[in-house]
């Protein structure tokens, strides 16, 4: 019984290490990025001979490529419609923050108000689903302000911080990676925060790499979850 134990368990890890090809994932600059490594490398020491694929775009954007079959998953910052999808909330908060140059006045500030940025120059995300999200922080504020910029991704907007143009409301993301004597932020005051979603598209044909991937996906998070 026990040869026929291990022959059976030998044949598995086979199974397993046969199991091949690149699986592609859609992310945004967000926070929750930070939960695809651990998950990465503990998916990779199962089936070694997968490896991934990432794209940075705005979740409107991943969803595209996503219905297209272009890409398997994508990590996506809520609001978004996830009718038609299958997904796993993850529970990491994405914090709302406002970037400027660490020489501004705001910048002695803890928090930053709807009212200190009521006359200010301002870089909004691109995505209607977060501009409704921020008028409704913002409230009256909202139709007044001066807004001479949207952007889809934090790095170009930045650029335009740096230089002086305009303040850009972002979530916190990956920010803290970058140069503080550049670029330094806030949050919004009272704070504003979002989830995200791991989301795959409801009944398609996904690949052997893949659907191992969603399977691993989600009995990891469920344990992730179980444990905190």
């Amino acid at each position: 019984i026990l040869q026929l134990v291990d022959k059976t368990e030998k044949e598995l890890v086979e199974q397993e290490e046969q199991v091949e090809g690149k699986i592609s994932i859609g992310c945004g600059e967000i926070a929750s990025v930070q939960l695809l490594p651990k998950l990465f490398r503990s998916f990779r020491e199962k089936y070694p001979r997968v490896s991934f694929d990432l794209f940075t775009a705005t979740a409107d954007l991943v969803k595209e490529q996503m219905d297209r079959g272009l890409l398997d998953l994508g990590l996506l910052l809520e609001p978004v419609d996830v009718e038609k999808y299958d997904f796993l909330r993850l529970d990491m908060k994405e914090n709302w923050v406002v970037l400027m140059r660490p020489d501004d006045a705001l910048a002695k500030k803890e928090g930053i108000t709807a009212k200190d940025l009521s006359a200010a120059p301002l870089i909004l995300p691109r995505r209607t689903r977060v501009q409704n999200e921020l008028a409704s922080w913002f409230g009256d504020y909202y139709e007044k302000l001066d807004v001479i910029f949207t952007s889809n991704l934090n790095t170009n907007g930045a650029i335009m911080v740096e230089n002086g143009l305009a303040y850009s409301i972002v979530v916190e993301g990956v920010i803290h990676f970058w140069d503080q004597k550049k670029l330094t932020y806030r949050p919004l005051m009272p704070p504003l925060t979002a989830t995200s979603v791991l989301a795959w598209k409801r009944s398609q044909p996904f690949s052997l790499a893949a659907t191992k991937f969603i399977e691993f996906s989600k009995k990891y998070f469920t344990l992730s979850k179980s444990i905190m």
